[in-house]
C-alpha cells in the first residue's frame, strides 16, 4: 500500500497524462480560453468544446476593466497568448497580449500614452508580437501559477502550479483569450 503523499501525486500525475492524451488526440482544432472573472474561473474550449476548467485568482483591485499601470486590475477583452515562459519567477507563465488596439485608443484619448507608443501597441498588435509593456497603460499581464486564491496578483490571472502545468502543455501561442467581467 502506498503512503497518502504518494497516492495523491500519481493521482496527480495519471489526471495530468490524461488530459494530455486527450488534448492531443483532439487537438486538431482551435484552442481558446475564456476567464470569467466575477467566477474566479478560466476555461479552455477545444473547437468550442470546454474540456476543462481552472479556478483562478485575479489582480488585488478585480473589479472592471485595467485603466492603467499600477491600477491592480486584470484587463477585460479578446486577447492572445504573446509568449510561454518556462522560467517564470511565478512558476510557468504565458504573455497575454495587453494593451491592445482598444486599450491604446483609449491610452491616447485620455493622454496616458503619446502617438509613437500608440502606433508600437498597434503594430505589435498587426503582428501578433508582444505589445509595448512599459507605458502608463501597464503591461506584463500573464497567466502563471503559485496559487488560485485569494486575489493577489498585480493584475494578472494566476493558477495552483498543478493547473498551470496542464494549461502550460496544451496553449500555444497565438491562441485566444477571451477574459469578461
Amino acid at each position: 500500500m502506498l503512503p497518502q503523499w504518494a497516492e495523491l501525486n500519481m493521482k496527480n500525475l495519471l489526471r495530468f497524462l490524461l488530459f494530455i492524451l486527450i488534448i492531443r488526440a483532439t487537438h486538431a482544432g482551435e484552442v481558446r480560453m475564456l476567464v470569467h472573472k466575477s467566477e474566479r474561473n478560466l476555461s479552455v474550449f477545444i473547437d468550442d468544446v470546454k474540456t476543462h476548467t481552472f479556478r483562478v485568482a485575479l489582480g488585488g483591485a478585480p473589479d472592471g476593466d485595467k485603466e492603467k499601470s499600477g491600477d491592480g486590475k486584470t484587463p477585460e477583452g479578446t486577447f492572445y497568448i504573446c509568449v510561454k515562459n518556462p522560467k517564470s519567477r511565478f512558476y510557468l507563465s504565458l504573455g497575454i497580449s495587453y494593451p491592445d488596439m482598444e486599450d491604446a485608443a483609449r491610452g491616447l484619448s485620455s493622454g496616458l500614452i503619446s502617438n509613437a507608443e500608440h502606433d508600437r501597441i498597434q503594430a505589435a498588435q498587426q503582428e501578433k508580437m508582444i505589445p509595448p509593456w512599459n507605458t502608463q497603460l501597464g503591461g506584463e499581464i500573464f497567466i502563471h501559477g503559485h496559487g488560485s486564491s485569494p486575489d493577489w496578483t498585480l493584475g494578472c490571472i494566476a493558477l495552483d502550479d498543478s493547473d498551470m502545468k496542464l494549461l502550460f502543455e496544451l496553449i500555444e501561442v497565438g491562441a485566444t483569450i477571451e477574459i469578461k467581467p
